[in-house]
């Protein structure tokens, strides 16, 4: 992703940061306790894979140097984790999707940060409300959210232009008009897709287009499932017949999965497809990897054309039986903190500039960063589709919605995800297949409130 190039030269960054903010964490009420923090640290589910990361870790190692950090590189692993848990010598700090947190504090995994928050002076106020929201359960805090990923509407003009239309013709308002609209962009012979004309993003996305419908698939509180609301299977209907419409899923996902989204060959390069919603990553790989790509970057909009746009990401939790929760609580605060995360960016910059590549910027749960990093670190590519593009995502981050934390959020994602496939599979109709997961779910949320 957005997030594999790595820099060659930080000291730089780092030293300049120190002298510019009184040290990375410091200068803004973030100091973390300096050599105050000591012992052992480990993690589970983070990886220095680039810049972003290492700036920010080698802050902490600086600023903690009697902490005796120990970095376990891969992706979160639900079954390790929890193992490790049981065995009463877990992590002390876990770096895992929000969406998750809900249902391990719930089932007591994770510790509250209710004193981590206090001893540190950690300002939850900076953190962006969809982030907040979703490390929130029944107003405890459980994690510290990182990055902020929104969806926006991708789209390939010169293939809008080869069908004879604009950007302005593809209206996500007007669901009605929606399939005559794929009909004209998709390339579908004998049953054979060559090119996707609009990919609705399901089932990841149903959430979007959920709400775009004026529908929440589930309560504020994360306890009262909605999947047999009409408007979310109105949602589902809309679009799996987009896909059916392009040969059935199973011609569609085979077809999409030979994208190549990170790379130079990439679907926009090889004119794969039109129109899609995806995480704003996509802009900063598109950047960087085929910059002449006629991109065209739009809000996804609800029925009254309103932008509307699911967020999700990372955060850090302290495990149950954490042996070290005080160093784990300042390494929480420090990679998240805004000078911080605004060293990383600009380690990101100078890394692309001297690639010379775009810097599209750096998309964080932390309101106040962001707003110093677009404010004093980025500027202009000079490509006036990019630099449009960044500011709708920068316009989108404002009005982003979460699932809510949940205290069955993993067994209510799984209820309505295999809904959906069960959909696609052509094993059931929507207000069917929604109609059981809405049994699975509340069964799911009950056992949990008891």
């Amino acid at each position: 992703m957005s997030r594999k190039l790595r820099a060659t030269a930080l000291a730089g960054v780092l030293a300049l940061t120190v002298a510019g903010c009184g040290g990375v964490g410091g200068g803004d009420g973030d100091d973390t306790g300096g050599t105050a923090t000591k012992g052992a640290l480990s993690t589970m589910g983070f990886g220095l894979s680039d810049e972003i990361a290492t700036t920010r870790v080698d802050a902490f190692k600086r600023d903690h140097p009697d902490v005796n950090l120990k970095i376990t590189e891969g992706a979160f692993d639900e079954q390790q984790f929890l193992s490790a848990v049981a065995s009463g010598n877990p992590p002390d700090l876990v770096y895992m999707d929000r969406k998750l947190i809900g249902t391990y504090a719930k089932r007591g995994s994770i510790q509250p940060l209710t004193d981590c928050v206090d001893k540190q002076d950690i300002d939850m106020g900076r953190y962006r409300p969809a982030a907040k929201d979703q490390v929130t359960l029944d107003g405890t805090v459980y994690g510290i959210p990182e990055f902020s990923s929104v969806r926006v509407l991708y789209l390939n003009e010169a293939l809008l232009r080869q069908a004879g239309l604009t950007a302005d013709d593809v209206n996500l308002a007007d669901w009605a008009g929606l399939p005559a609209l794929n009909a004209k962009l998709a390339a579908v012979s004998d049953g054979r897709l060559s090119r996707i004309g609009i990919d609705p993003k399901i089932p990841e996305f149903l959430p979007m287009w959920a709400r775009a419908n004026g529908a929440d698939m589930i309560s504020a509180d994360g306890t009262k499932p909605n999947l047999t609301d009409p408007k979310v299977v109105e949602a589902l209907t809309t679009g799996v017949r987009l896909i059916e419409d392009q040969g059935g899923f199973g011609k569609f996902k085979s077809f999409r999965d030979t994208f190549d989204f990170f790379g130079a060959e990439n679907p926009l390069v090889k004119n794969q497809i039109v129109a899609w919603p995806m995480e704003e990553w996509f802009l900063n790989q598109a950047a960087k990897n085929s910059p002449k790509a006629e991109l065209v970057v739009k809000p996804f909009v609800d029925r009254e054309g309103n932008p509307v746009t699911l967020s999700s990401g990372q955060a850090w939790v302290i495990t149950k039986g954490a042996k070290n929760p005080d160093a784990a609580c300042a390494f929480a605060k420090q990679m998240t903190a805004t000078d911080t995360w605004v060293a990383a960016a600009k380690a990101r910059a100078d890394a692309r500039k001297a690639a010379g590549q775009p810097f599209t910027g750096v998309w964080t749960g932390n309101a106040e960063a962001d707003k110093k990093i677009f404010d004093e670190l980025y500027q202009p590519t000079g490509n006036k589709r990019f630099d449009d593009a960044v500011a709708t995502i920068r316009s989108v981050q404002d009005v982003a919605f979460a699932m809510p934390a949940s205290p069955a959020g993993a067994e209510f994602d799984k209820a309505w995800y295999d809904a959906v496939n069960r959909v696609l599979a052509g094993q059931a109709q929507p207000a069917e297949a929604l109609a059981r997961a809405q049994q699975e779910a509340t069964a799911a949320l009950d056992k949990a409130a008891k």
